[in-house]
C-alpha cells in the first residue's frame, strides 16, 4: 500500500482545521509543530482504515453495477 502523503497546501489546511477544532471544542490551543505531529500520527494510525473502507465501499458499488449489467444482458437473450 502506498504511504498517505499530503501536499504542503493540504497539510497546512488540515493542520488549521485540527487547531480550529481543538480551540472550539476543547478551548485548547496547540502549536503548529505539535499539530503537525498529531496529524502525522492520525494519518499513520487511522488513514489506512478509512482508505480500506473506501475500497470496500467502491467494491460494493461496482458489484451492484455489474449485477445490473448482467441482468440487462440476460434480458437481451433471445429464445431459441
Amino acid at each position: 500500500m502506498q504511504e498517505n502523503k499530503f501536499t504542503p497546501d493540504e497539510k497546512a489546511r488540515l493542520i488549521a482545521k485540527i487547531q480550529d477544532y481543538l480551540q472550539v471544542e476543547f478551548d485548547c490551543e496547540i502549536g503548529q509543530f505539535d499539530t503537525e505531529f498529531f496529524l502525522d500520527f492520525l494519518t499513520k494510525e487511522l488513514a489506512g482504515h478509512y482508505y480500506n473502507q473506501g475500497l470496500y465501499d467502491a467494491q460494493t458499488i461496482l458489484a451492484n453495477k455489474i449485477e445490473h449489467i448482467n441482468e440487462a444482458i440476460s434480458e437481451l437473450e433471445q429464445v431459441i
